[in-house]
């Protein structure tokens, strides 16, 4: 579902390539530049040289406190060492990031050595994913913005990482007035970092996934300057209100939570347009109290970022009960079609389905159809029938199964997976959006996505996408709720909590491999240029089964040296990739999984160094570390 409002007409001054960033030498955002291409213009490294990188420095961010003994077991190391999702800044001379352990850094770039260092509350992080960068106005300095967990826009000095005291109160501002709806005690705060468009800090949030009410997932924007609530867009739209007639529930909008952007979003410096993947309603699994679309779940929305105004929407999926938010930063893109050059905005979900956007009308470049999908079984339960899917590209990954496609690796392996599809009373899949019924389903992609919050990486040169993904289900189907409940059912599984297709000892799926790919996609032709598997399984390749591909967590980036480089795999390697081919460049192992995005820069000394944040942990690693590793040539 899309709808088009007015575009202003600033857009049709400009390029419609989007900004490579503010400077070339530095990595100054998320997602390097206003386009969200984490593509650096660097060539220093490039594909003749990158097998000669080696490690420059270590910085280990865990306090001594935090690091078990050397004879402590493995399970002792999990509980003391924290797993990162965050990808550092490189801004001011400095690579500026948030740990895991209550703090906010800032490293010398050709030695690691810590500059300084911003220590919050025990009990808070700053928020995972990373920390945003304002350059300063004429009225006041630099500043290294970012949300708690505990629902607190900070502001520090850039130089110094002290607070800044003209900030709100000593550098902070409450966040939760204004979205909590006088539920003092609501889930509230910060997974991922803001975006900053001119004097505009603009912020999305972390709230609970159940249950129904709570906290709201509106987006907002602050002054820069002094931390004031400038503008507050509604994700769950109220009377009057654009949207607000999709809630066909009555009252089902009041104090919703969920609907929200926890994931990464893109601000285009020059149009000033603000894309924001919104998250799906709560709960997740039963959506018989909030029949309609339930907009703008589910939406990429594009808003002023200056006034908050909506500009368009588009519904990537209707009525979600599967929990595919949209998560990963939209890329900007110009998509060549004969003589035409299109700006266009590329998004995608946990569906896998990727999305070309014309940016300034919010419609598909190529065809998108709303096509049959399974209905729901469950009592009560509202179901949309249709989902929209593009004809081209492709899905990233599978979105179906079928029992012939059990997995044959071992025959050990193939023994547990025949007794789990046997698992109460016999697991099905009806297909692509096969719901959680009252009989127990196998569901493609599961709630970790095809893909997640690291979504992809664009060359501009080569007009290539590149996504990694995973092919994982979940399985799982919806009981009876015990009597009291909020509502009537509630998501359940063979195994507790969010139960997966998998042997969870080693956490290989249970259908055939790939297990993990790593693709690029041309968006000039909607198809895609490459697919490779991405990741090893030792056991299995010692035993003759190669290119399984394997679970991973974290984005890439590309490089003017023709370069992708990419960490994120459940075996601990980082990997530079020929971005044309796919061809595997370089390997290095790192002492723990890379479940993160790397960042490249110059330094002073005129060296370009590759920096990723090694802390092991996740979904489907239990090995702990606390590394910022940094690769440079000789």
């Amino acid at each position: 579902m899309y709808s088009s409002l007015r575009w202003f007409a600033l857009l049709l001054l400009v390029g419609v390539v989007p900004c490579v960033g503010q400077s070339g030498s530095d990595w100054p955002m998320y997602g390097h530049d206003g386009g969200s291409t984490r593509y650096s213009p660097l060539s220093e490294i490039n594909t003749a040289n990158v097998g000669s990188l080696s490690r420059a420095w270590t910085y280990h961010m865990a306090p001594a406190e935090a690091v078990a003994p050397a004879h402590a077991s493995s399970f002792a190391s999990r509980l003391r060492l924290r797993r990162s999702e965050a990808t550092p800044l490189m801004v001011q001379g400095m690579v500026i990031l948030p740990t895991p352990y209550s703090s906010v850094v800032a490293l010398q770039p050709t030695s690691g050595r810590l500059v300084w260092e911003y220590k919050l509350p025990a009990g808070t992080n700053a928020s995972t994913r990373g920390v945003a960068y304002w350059p300063g106005n004429a009225a006041a300095a630099a500043r290294i913005v970012f949300g708690t967990s505990d629902g607190f826009l900070v502001a520090l000095d850039a130089r110094t990482g002290q607070p800044t005291a003209q900030f709100g109160v000593a550098g902070r501002v409450d966040m939760k007035p204004g979205v909590n709806h006088g539920d003092t005690k609501a889930q509230f705060g910060e997974s991922s970092p803001p975006q900053v468009y001119r004097d505009v800090i603009i912020t999305g949030s972390a709230v609970q996934e159940s249950p129904s009410t709570g906290a709201s997932g509106d987006v907002r924007g602050w002054d820069a300057s002094t931390g004031k609530l400038l503008w507050q867009f509604h994700s769950v739209p109220r009377p009057g209100e654009t949207g607000h007639a999709s809630w066909e529930t009555p009252g089902a909008w009041k104090d919703r939570s969920g609907t929200n952007v926890w994931g990464l979003f893109t601000v285009d410096p020059e149009t000033g347009v603000v894309y924001l993947p919104f998250g799906s309603p709560t709960t997740d699994a039963y959506g018989g109290d909030r029949k309609g679309a339930g907009l703008f779940g589910n939406c990429l929305v594009a808003l002023d970022a200056r006034t908050g105004k909506l500009r368009w929407y588009f519904q990537a999926v209707h009525h979600d009960t599967w929990d595919y938010d949209l998560e990963s930063a939209p890329i900007l893109v110009a998509v060549h079609h004969g003589r035409r050059t299109i700006p266009a905005v590329v998004f995608t979900s946990k569906t896998g389905l990727v999305f070309i956007l014309d940016r300034r009308t919010g419609k598909p470049v190529y065809p998108v159809k709303e096509t049959p999908v399974p209905a729901s079984d469950v009592p009560g339960e509202f179901s949309i029938n249709t989902q929209p899917v593009p004809v081209k590209p492709a899905p990233l990954a599978r979105m179906s199964f079928k029992p012939a496609e059990i997995a044959t690796v071992t025959p050990e392996h193939q023994k547990f997976c025949e007794a789990l599809l046997q698992a109460d009373g016999g697991l099905h899949n009806d297909g692509p959006f096969t719901r959680y019924g009252l009989q127990e389903s196998i569901v493609f992609p599961g709630t970790l996505g095809a893909t997640n919050w690291h979504g992809g990486s664009y060359d501009p040169t080569l007009h290539l996408v590149f996504y990694n993904t995973i092919q994982l289900a979940d399985i799982g189907k919806l009981s009876p709720a015990p009597a009291g409940s909020p509502l009537p059912y509630r998501r359940t599984g063979p195994t507790e909590g969010y139960a997966r297709f998998w042997n969870g000892e080693n956490h290989w799926p249970c259908q055939q491999p790939p297990w993990g790919e790593l693709v690029a996609l041309d968006i000039d032709t909607g198809e895609y240029a490459w697919r490779e598997p991405f990741g090893v399984i030792p056991e299995l390749d010692a035993l003759g089964v190669h290119n399984t591909g394997t679970m991973n967590m974290g984005g890439g980036i590309t490089t003017a040296g023709g370069l992708l480089f990419i960490g994120a795999t459940n075996d601990h390697h980082l990997r530079a990739f020929e971005s044309k081919t796919g061809k595997l460049l370089w390997d290095t192992v790192l002492e723990a999984g890379a479940y993160t995005t790397p960042i490249t820069y110059r330094a002073d000394d005129g060296k370009q160094y590759l920096v990723i944040v090694a802390a092991g942990g996740g979904y489907y690693d239990s090995t702990g570390g606390d590394s910022v590793i940094a690769f440079a040539l000789p």
